[in-house]
């Protein structure tokens, strides 16, 4: 696979990346500029969230695509802006010290201890833990800080700039102001140069040759004239917005769908500084588990560390790449699908060509460069294949094991010669999968009895197992399954058949395997399980549902739950 083909396959490929990084290059086409900047914004106030991650996440991949459209030939940045000079708004909940804050309301950031104690500022505090929190991903990017870049001045021909145009860019706020707002409001809030606090004042006089406002404090009368320059001035938040793209040159940034309005606020304003606003797109919003819009206030939601318990990182990341327009459940039982979906999506990825490869998220979420799939091949089959997250959490349910040791048993079994030292993905996937099940999927089963005619089958199935004890041969394995529903189960619609032209299996003894052996509705190809498992210990477990020792076992098991305030 060569460079240039894949290049050629990046012009017409339509993952959305690509649609939107060609959007950059057209940009830059009429701009001239010999750079790409893109921008993720960050309030401090609080500490890094999913939405972060998202953020980051999706604009990385832009920035991918854009770096193979053009061949890698056009520079690019990526700069994680913190508003670090915004005044404290309120005191968050999950901080310590709450009450030593509250004294510090309406100062900026920067200027607010930090209750952690760590370092000289809240501010400073929760941008290192922006930091730590993006260098954990391997994101790449340029972080700035709004107080660094206000008090060294990179922003002061820009201020100047809003200052002489003053009466364009309140043209542009007000009418999306209430009326008692619109009385107070100016782009400027100044930074008083007593108390230290950002002070939401009008604007009385303006300077523009001196570069100066003049203001009064609300609580003395008293009079100051401060400079828009030098970190003496901080704007209101959409202004602020439209002159960090005017001065730091920014050319693409995305927003929540919640942004729409300010983005197109802050856009006009940006056009009435002589510049144009970057490409971007508004992304949607998180669900929670009953369709209603996460709220940081409401707690609702998935945090990250939450997903991250039960799922690695690849995982989340799926999740944001995939139908960023769509609004979409985030709640712990989209987790395994997103898990499976990774494997799979790596598993196909080598033997795909440049075009499918670029529609393959996995090249997006590894900037280009995807490990290779980790894969088995058992001790009966010559046959690679990978195991799925949701076949790893059955197997610690019929394992009944807890204990990463006790899995890892019965995987050598199956595939000899791997160990958590050649599969370290897998070894990862299996601590998952014990502790996904053990708070989620086990206190969730329903076994049931088996009806006469269940039994009968289960009971033949149990007898014809026998012989291949032993086996890890999923597709022998699977002939045996089929034979028996076949008998018992067949599929009379016509819709399917054996390749001999008898008739095919109907689902219903599938879903009597997974009900009666798993307690649950779906499962994995059984031959494929069994092979796993074990024979000898699937025929246990038929055994044991036969006996209806399963379904009082897990009586016991959601007693025991009960009684400790689990369920």
């Amino acid at each position: 696979m060569t460079n240039q083909a894949l290049i050629t396959a990046a012009q017409t490929a339509t993952a959305w990346p690509f649609e939107e990084a060609r959007k950059i290059v057209e940009r830059l086409k009429r701009t001239g500029k010999k750079e790409a900047l893109f921008e993720t914004g960050y309030g401090p106030s609080g500490l890094p969230h999913i939405g972060t991650f998202g953020e980051v996440a999706r604009t990385t991949m832009v920035r991918q695509a854009f770096r193979l459209l053009t061949d890698d030939k056009i520079p690019t940045r990526l700069i994680a802006f913190s508003d670090d000079m915004d005044g404290l708004r309120k005191v968050p909940d999950n901080v310590p010290n709450k009450e030593m804050l509250e004294k510090y309301i309406g100062y900026p950031l920067t200027a607010v201890p930090d209750p952690f104690g760590t370092h000289d500022s809240f501010g400073r505090h929760n941008n290192a833990r922006l930091r730590s929190f993006l260098d954990a991903f391997g994101f790449e990017y340029e972080f700035r800080s709004s107080t660094d870049c206000y008090k060294a001045g990179d922003f002061d021909a820009t201020l100047l700039k809003i200052l002489e145009r003053f009466d364009k860019v309140m043209s542009i706020m007000l009418p999306s102001l209430r009326e008692e707002r619109r009385q107070s409001y100016s782009p400027f809030m100044p930074i008083h140069p007593k108390t230290g606090m950002v002070m939401q004042v009008p604007v009385e006089e303006r300077n523009v040759d001196a570069g100066t406002i003049i203001w009064r404090d609300p609580e003395t009368g008293e009079h100051f004239e401060t400079p828009v320059t030098g970190g003496q001035v901080k704007l209101q938040w959409k202004p602020d917005w439209a002159m960090r793209w005017v001065a730091l040159g920014v050319d693409y940034e995305m927003s929540g769908k919640d942004l729409i309005d300010s983005v197109k606020l802050s856009g006009q304003i940006a056009r009435a500084l002589d510049a144009e606003p970057p490409e971007g797109f508004n992304y949607e919003l998180f669900l929670d588990d009953k369709g209603q819009k996460i709220s940081k206030s409401k707690g609702n939601g998935l945090t990250i560390d939450e997903w991250l318990s039960y799922g690695m990182p690849e995982s989340l990341a799926l999740f944001m790449y995939n139908k960023p327009r769509e609004a979409k459940r985030l709640y712990f039982d989209v987790i395994p699908r997103h898990m499976d979906d990774y494997l799979t999506f790596l598993e196909k990825f080598p033997g795909q060509d440049e075009k499918q490869k670029l529609m393959n998220p996995v090249w997006h979420i590894h900037s280009g460069n995807p490990p290779a799939p980790e894969v088995l091949v058992s001790a009966d089959s010559e046959k690679a294949t990978t195991l799925s997250f949701s076949m790893l959490m059955n197997l610690v349910a019929v394992a009944n094991s807890e204990e990463p040791a006790v899995l890892w048993g019965f995987i050598r079994r199956y595939a000899p010669g791997v160990s958590p030292e050649t599969h370290p993905r897998l070894d990862q996937l299996v601590g998952y999968a014990i502790r996904y099940f053990r708070d989620f999927v086990r206190p969730a089963k329903v076994y049931r009895p088996a009806t006469p005619e269940e039994r009968k089958a289960l009971e033949e199935l149990l007898s014809a197992l026998q012989p291949m004890e032993g086996s890890t041969d999923a597709e022998a394995l699977q002939n045996v399954v089929y034979e028996i529903g076949r008998s018992h189960f067949p599929d009379l619609s016509g819709k399917s058949k054996s390749p001999d032209g008898r008739p095919g299996v109907s689902q219903t003894w599938f879903a009597t395997l997974y009900q009666i052996l798993l307690g649950q509705e779906r499962g994995p190809r059984f031959g494929s399980f069994a092979a796993l498992y074990g024979v000898a210990e699937t025929r246990a477990l038929i055994s044991k549902a036969l006996a209806g020792e399963l379904i009082t076992e897990h009586e016991a098991f959601l007693a025991e739950r009960k009684e400790a305030g689990s369920l």
